[in-house]
């Protein structure tokens, strides 16, 4: 049984409009495919990992070409079982990753195969803990993380980080005035990058998250693990982190539409849905390759450098939500 948190709250706030700021986006995108698609069927950079990057990394599979060929393989964190991701033996039906955590592992485990099989892995969180072989946190675009509630919900759509870090912390000595709510903070799978980044902006800790140190915290619904940016997990007793990024694309149907009946609420006032790089809690996303690949084609006609094939496709970025990112293909980010 979940353990729910009592608490008052004196500051409320009208909710920000959602319609406002969705004129960014570019109409008629459609929804991003899974998996690589079309020829050819196995690319030269093949990558895992975050759910919150995975469309505009499909899409971006799509846009950037090397010699008039695609090179980018960029699979799902949620799906079939199984990926394949090369032709050979060695790189048929590996077990698919979900998230930032799970990709960056499974990356470091066939780089030491030496096999071949993965060359990338998505991230949307920073995460320079010694790894062997190195690897580089490439930015490529920012998003923003706030939270999210269900449309029924009494919460309050404009909480202060205080605020927030009082709720995941299951204080019960968060007092204000009437009226009265109860709260139920939900986190996504454990090894998301927006799990990680959350963590950090409401001042908590994933080892005392395991060691439930919080009772009111779940990152289960329904007996399953919560997947990053579904809205549908929510009740009007809950409050989930929620990209922005990917709000804004799945309000416009560039990404399917997990939304239910979520809606973002704000943070120290900041309105939600403008541009990412302006919103209260902030992050560059990244695709993390092998530090021994940096000056290597083709990484680094990829990935690096602000001139990299990625970085020239800011349409794509900000179609699927994304900030531009001034610091893209930087390279200065590593495990050492």
């Amino acid at each position: 049984m979940n353990t729910v948190m009592s608490f008052t709250k004196s500051h409320l706030a009208k909710c920000v409009t959602v319609a406002a700021g969705l004129g960014l986006l570019v109409a008629g995108a459609g929804i991003a495919q899974a998996d690589p698609s079309g020829a050819p069927a196995y690319r030269q950079l093949a990558g895992v990992g975050s759910d919150t990057t995975q469309g505009v990394m499909n899409a971006l599979s799509n846009a950037v070409t090397l010699g008039g060929q695609k090179v980018i393989g960029s699979y799902d964190a949620v799906g079939s079982p199984t990926i394949n991701t090369k032709s050979t033996a060695a790189c048929q039906g590996l077990t698919r990753p979900n998230g930032s955590g799970a990709g960056r592992t499974m990356l470091l485990n066939e780089l030491n195969k030496n096999n071949n099989c993965l060359d990338f892995s998505r991230s949307s969180s920073l995460n320079l803990a010694a790894a062997t072989p190195g690897l580089t946190y490439v930015p490529f675009a920012v998003d923003g993380v706030t939270y999210a509630v269900s449309a029924g919900s009494s919460l309050p759509l404009d909480l202060a980080v205080s605020d927030l870090h009082a709720i995941y912390s299951c204080d019960p000595g968060f007092v204000g005035t009437a009226p009265n709510y109860s709260v139920h903070p939900l986190l996504p799978q454990a090894g998301s990058g927006t799990r990680s980044f959350w963590e950090t902006t409401v001042g908590i800790t994933e080892a005392d998250v395991v060691a439930k140190k919080y009772p009111c915290i779940s990152d289960t619904k329904g007996g399953k693990p919560i997947e990053e940016h579904d809205g549908r997990v929510l009740d009007p007793t809950s409050l989930v982190p929620f990209s922005i990024a990917q709000y804004i694309a799945q309000s416009s149907g560039t990404l399917a539409d997990l939304r239910g009946t979520a809606q973002l609420g704000n943070i120290n006032g900041v309105p939600s849905l403008l541009l990412n790089t302006g919103a209260a809690a902030t992050r560059d996303v990244y695709n993390v390759i092998p530090s021994s690949k940096v000056a290597t084609s083709p990484w680094s006609d990829v990935f690096v450098g602000g001139n990299a094939l990625i970085c020239q496709q800011s349409a794509v970025i900000t179609q699927y939500g994304f900030g531009v990112n001034k610091n893209c293909g930087d390279t200065s980010r590593t495990t050492g």
